[in-house]
């Protein structure tokens, strides 16, 4: 959290106003140079300053964050001429160097842009029509990157204001106390967000790229599920599921399209350009290549077995999430697979998917276990293979039931937003699952959280460096 107090209001600032050009062709206000309080004298100047905190996500979100945390896992695996001690070879290795590998620093940035933020609509007298919006997507914003951290990090700096005589001498929350700060953030955000999409004018749009009332829902969902609150967790599916004339399970090869009604939040990149997945693991590279996928194509990960070998026959989402690229540059040739779900070069034809359907009605289904509706739990099983072409699943006590809804989840949401990465360690399981995929001699249990930069500790030496490390 080591920024300068003589600064740090016009970096942010600035990185705001930047970072919100064209963010959305329809939604989007212009933006100008504001500074200090003239920052939040209209609609139009706050509406650029939380566009900003929407747009900041790009920077280590849709792309990073869910690629370091599929290697950390046992998702992804680096490609032989991966170039030596870089973050992908030390995440796949479980060997995370803190200088390399930082989310810290980047997310307390958007955190102090956001707390300014909320504190600055408060504190106007201007006459704001959408002053809810504004808030309510503040503390979304605020809550989804806290969420961020805490999956990563565990316990953590709960910085809920600008002031950094304050802030700069936080030591780290017991991740109990975050969660709670999350879901308190969410349901402030509940109260003042509406069911409808908005844009940056505060009108309605059928854009899905700003959070709503059901992507806090969503997330409220997640969050009672990773505390064990299994009825709120079915309730805030439950929010979700049953509107029905705004969200529905689409085929597979749909659902990453922009705005797909399987959407609840997604993210817009600046000038909507092509999204961060395809250019990881695609970039047009053909089924047959000669030439080394990484020197040639810039391509460097690709599947585990273990995760291709998760899928059942005939999974739709193996065919239509899944592509080969065989490599005849070496004898015996060799054939790599990797994550297909973002395939378009066309720009603003996808969007990186943050919340969707699929991952509620699992969500809803693990709760049910836990509330022993078993039928339910069943029923929303069957509606993600439905989707996937396969048959029911035929678990019907609870142990089968909470194996089969980690099975769907492994092969519904791989590689995306770190879900795999989270629910092996929420459910137990994620030595086990590593030690399987890696072998032994890159796992020990501290492991499970990320360490934070020194630098941050040499700046505030009331943090702690995160045990083990």
């Amino acid at each position: 959290m080591k920024m300068k107090i003589s600064i740090i209001k016009l970096l942010a600032l600035s990185l705001l106003f930047a970072s919100c050009k064209k963010y959305l062709d329809n939604g989007q206000l212009p933006a100008g140079t504001i500074a200090g309080s003239d920052a939040y004298v209209s609609d139009n100047s706050i509406s650029a300053i939380v566009t900003g905190s929407l747009a900041a996500l790009n920077g280590d979100g849709p792309g990073d964050f869910p690629q370091l945390t599929s290697l950390y896992a046992d998702e992804l695996l680096t490609m032989p001429n991966t170039s030596a001690n870089n973050k992908i070879k030390m995440c796949y290795a479980d060997a995370i160097s803190p200088a390399t590998v930082n989310f810290w620093s980047p997310a307390y940035s958007k955190i102090y842009a956001l707390n300014l933020a909320i504190e600055g609509i408060n504190a106007t007298n201007a006459r704001l029509y959408f002053k809810n919006q504004w808030l309510g997507e503040c503390y979304f914003l605020r809550a989804f990157n806290y969420y961020c951290l805490t999956n990563l990090y565990g316990d953590v700096a709960l910085a809920l204001n600008s002031d950094f005589n304050i802030t700069n001498k936080l030591s780290r929350a017991p991740q109990h106390d975050v969660y709670q700060q999350i879901i308190s953030d969410l349901k402030m955000a509940a109260s003042l967000l509406s069911a409808d999409y908005k844009n940056g004018y505060g009108a309605v749009t059928s854009d899905r790229a700003r959070p709503n009332l059901r992507a806090v829902q969503a997330l409220l969902a997640k969050m009672y599920l990773a505390t064990n609150d299994w009825q709120h967790a079915a309730d805030m599916a439950d929010s979700v599921i049953e509107d029905k004339a705004t969200y529905k399970l689409v085929p597979t090869a749909d659902v990453f399209l922009k705005n797909s009604q399987e959407t609840i939040w997604s993210l817009a990149t600046i000038n909507d350009e092509v999204t961060a997945e395809y250019q990881l693991y695609n970039k047009s590279m053909p089924a047959t290549v000669s030439e080394d996928p990484v020197t040639t194509y810039g391509v460097q990960i690709h599947l585990t077995a273990d995760m291709l070998n998760s899928f059942e026959p005939d999974d739709e989402r193996y065919a239509n999430w899944v592509r080969a690229t065989t490599y005849t540059g070496v004898r015996p040739a060799v054939t790599y697979y990797f994550p297909n779900k973002y395939r378009s070069v066309a720009n603003g034809a996808e969007r990186s998917m943050i919340l969707r359907l699929a991952d509620i009605y699992l969500v809803r289904a693990e709760a049910r276990v836990w509330l022993k509706h078993l039928n339910g739990a069943q029923e929303d099983i069957n509606v993600i293979r439905s989707r996937a072409g396969l048959l029911n699943t035929t678990a019907s006590n609870e142990t089968d039931l909470l194996a089969a809804v980690a099975q769907e989840r492994r092969v519904e949401l791989f590689t995306e937003m770190g879900n795999r990465f989270f629910d092996l360690r929420r459910t137990g399981k994620l030595e086990a699952a590593i030690v399987a995929s890696k072998g032994n001699g890159v796992w020990a249990a501290y492991k499970q959280f990320w360490p934070i930069s020194p630098s941050e500790i040499t700046y505030n030496p009331n943090l702690t460096q995160t045990s083990g490390y």
